[in-house]
């Protein structure tokens, strides 16, 4: 089980170490005013300093002792953790199979998964709804759009 306060830390230090690296990268860019106006990073540094700033308020908050939700012993129990844990897995399994496999067959296994794994739909209407789903991505991005989304090394492979 998790507490809330654990959930609270994490995501304060979580969002910290994105506004951190988003300040950090914006450095490079260059921050304040040059001779054609702001520089580029100014804003990326601006938003950044933000995100930090909110992530240690919330670190603050979630450290000290206060009689507020973070105070609750459980927020997520076991059961609620593996229904999560069935949508971000094979979320972030689409996401590493973007580069092999291409965003179609990708995406196409992604919908399969989701809606066949936890039974939510038959295998059929999985399989159909995933191809559809696929085939509505590549009309609209390849054809009426013109825009080319990741193909992959599979289509590569293939010869696409």
């Amino acid at each position: 089980m998790i507490s809330r306060r654990a959930l609270e830390l994490a995501t304060a230090v979580l969002t910290g170490s994105f506004g951190v690296a988003v300040v950090v990268s914006s450095l490079g860019n260059g921050v304040g005013w040059s001779s054609e106006g702001v520089d580029a990073g100014t804003f990326p540094f601006l938003t950044g300093s933000i995100v930090v700033l909110g992530s240690v308020y919330n670190l603050v908050r979630g450290v000290l002792p206060a009689a507020t939700l973070a105070n609750v012993p459980i927020a997520i129990t076991a059961i609620e953790l593996r229904r999560l844990g069935g949508l971000f897995v094979p979320a972030a399994i689409f996401i590493a199979a973007i580069p092999l496999a291409g965003m179609y067959v990708a995406s196409a296994c992604y919908i399969f998964a989701v809606l066949a794994i936890p039974r939510r739909q038959s295998v059929f209407r999985a399989l159909a709804t995933a191809a559809a789903t696929s085939l509505a991505l590549y009309v609209v991005f390849e054809r009426m759009f013109l825009v080319s989304l990741p193909h992959g090394a599979l289509a590569a492979a293939l010869g696409f």
